[in-house]
């Protein structure tokens, strides 16, 4: 799967070049190039950290990790149990955005939030990727600063759209009649 450094700063120039590397990828069907470029998008506007992409199994309650922008710390293919859990109801099920600013709310949401935080990071944000009506999965972004803006979040909503097209291409859509 492609990825991002997570230290690459994206200006103006870099970010016009992430919309076209983003429409070349949309015009050749390649999802994966589709999430590394919503991820250099959002990076202009979040300066993240580490973003990551979810699928969401809905019958397992379970999510699986399809992009990371950190593999070596958060590699594709892994998993993660949701059912049960305050994230899995607020996020994929009732399919709201998660925000949480500090160490505090990180340990309370997220059992691996050791790992997290020896990343550095002081607040996340987590989007649900709806099409169709259905929680496809989640695209997350986890930032240095402790506080997150209205703008931030917004981007963060704007990639979860890129990622829904994305889902498609990679055969992950809904299942449409």
């Amino acid at each position: 799967m492609t990825s991002l450094p997570s230290n690459m700063a994206v200006n103006e120039t870099d970010w016009l070049s992430a919309i076209d590397t983003l429409e070349a990828a949309a015009a050749r069907g390649d999802g994966p190039s589709m999430l590394c470029a919503a991820d250099r998008l959002a990076y202009g506007q979040l300066s993240h950290t580490l973003c990551t992409v979810n699928r969401f199994d809905a019958q397992a309650m379970r999510v699986v990790r399809v992009y990371s922008s950190n593999p070596a710390a958060y590699p594709a293919g892994g998993s993660k149990e949701k059912r049960g859990t305050g994230f899995g109801q607020h996020v994929l099920v009732e399919r709201r955005i998660f925000v949480g600013e500090g160490a505090a709310a990180i340990r309370e949401a997220f059992e691996d939030h050791e790992i997290i935080s020896s990343l550095g990071v002081r607040s996340i944000i987590n989007v649900p990727i709806v099409l169709c009506d259905q929680c496809l999965g989640t695209i997350n972004f986890s930032m240095a600063s402790e506080r997150v803006s209205p703008t931030q979040v917004g981007a963060a909503r704007l990639s979860a759209l890129l990622a829904a097209t994305a889902f498609n291409l990679l055969g992950l859509g809904p299942a449409v009649p």
